[in-house]
């Protein structure tokens, strides 16, 4: 079918901050859609937020599952991604 692809994502501490969100559905452009193109994506969504800082160091999880190396994953439509800002001390 070519309806497009919708994942759900989850944004943590400053990602959040970032978007105002807890959560979002995203359309993909394009299925199977490599989670390395995902953050340019969201950047594109909330531009000016500062949320391009939050993801640069940034690390993703897939349906709960970290992912070490997201030029491999490749998002088909239907998961829920988290991205998990580094834990900061203090």
């Amino acid at each position: 079918s070519n309806d497009m692809a919708k994942i759900t994502v989850l944004y943590f501490a400053g990602a959040s901050t970032a978007t105002g969100r807890y959560e979002d559905t995203v359309t993909l452009p394009m299925t199977p859609f490599p989670l390395s193109s995902l953050a340019s994506h969201l950047n594109s969504l909330y531009p000016g937020t500062g949320l391009d800082k939050v993801l640069a160091t940034s690390t993703w999880s897939v349906n709960e599952e970290m992912v070490y190396e997201p030029a491999t994953c490749h998002l088909k439509g239907g998961e829920e991604v988290a991205i998990i800002p580094p834990v900061s001390g203090g």
